[in-house]
């Protein structure tokens, strides 16, 4: 009876251990196009320039493949890497300045922290900080992405002009009371996920829902996802990035605020001495 007994709890430990050993190996691979709807007013900016049409046309282009990119969300069942996908094409002159392909947003969802690496300005951050506690309406709304069926969710927060969260700031950088006070208005997003991938992520810093988002939408950004591979044959490193001056989220966005007011001061003074200026802030 004990020889019974004995081999039915290991054969149930043996069961267990399978489980979580499957549950630790699952990974899968999401990729996502992102879209932002140009501002109005910008748009009537370019319009009533004083540019040639063939330049104005060349501009709408450029601003037009800086909001469209695609990215990539390598995830298991607690963590996940989400960084852009880098194209093909040779670097122009202007995508040599923009180091934002190297930039990467590591979530750890089950200690409810993230970790974003980003080249700012010449340097390496490494923001550090808590995810967002996004507080998910669920509704009963659904549709169809690709072949898996979606459930709609909805939440308000305050977002910066990437669709991205965003913490109190001023529009008054030298009003330190206004700074203090002012919180920007809160934006609706709409998020569209799939119980049939049960993982709670998703693109960036969305996450808290009971299945993948497949499709967000937050202000003038949209992200859809456009493919998945659960359990793809190379397996993705999804590793904390470990290199770059550590400042938490509020800390970054002070410090980039008063590099781009150093840099638009240094601009003026050289416009009204006649001149130009080249030279890129650094730390």
């Amino acid at each position: 009876m004990l020889k019974i007994i004995i081999k039915i709890t290991l054969s149930l430990f043996l069961l267990i251990s399978s489980f979580i050993v499957k549950a630790q190996e699952f990974q899968g691979k999401a990729v996502y196009q992102t879209k932002m709807k140009m501002d109005d007013a910008f748009k009537k900016r370019i319009d009533s320039s004083k540019m040639p049409d063939d330049r104005k046309a060349f501009m709408m282009k450029m601003i037009k493949k800086r909001m469209e990119k695609v990215y990539e969300l390598n995830f298991t069942k607690t963590t996940s890497i989400y960084k852009e996908q880098k194209s093909l094409e040779a670097p122009s002159e202007n995508d040599r300045f923009n180091r934002s392909s190297n930039n990467l947003y590591f979530k750890d969802i089950k200690n409810k922290k993230f970790i974003s690496k980003k080249e700012t300005f010449g340097k390496v951050f490494l923001i550090k900080d808590a995810l967002t506690n996004y507080e998910w309406k669920l509704e009963k709304e659904t549709k169809m992405i690709g072949n898996h069926l979606c459930l709609k969710a909805t939440a308000e927060a305050v977002l910066n002009n990437n669709g991205n969260r965003f913490s109190r700031f001023s529009k008054n950088s030298n009003d330190k009371k206004t700074a203090e006070t002012e919180i920007p208005k809160k934006t609706k997003i709409t998020a569209w996920y799939t119980p049939e991938i049960p993982v709670s992520n998703g693109p960036e810093s969305y996450e808290g829902l009971p299945g993948l988002i497949l499709q967000l939408d937050a202000g003038n950004m949209q992200i859809l996802c456009t493919k998945i591979i659960l359990n793809p044959k190379e397996k993705a490193d999804i590793v904390a990035p470990t290199k770059g001056k550590e400042v938490s989220q509020k800390e970054y966005e002070k410090i980039t605020k008063e590099k781009l007011q150093e840099m638009k001061k240094l601009y003026k003074n050289n416009r009204k001495k006649g001149g130009s200026s080249r030279r890129h802030g650094r730390f």
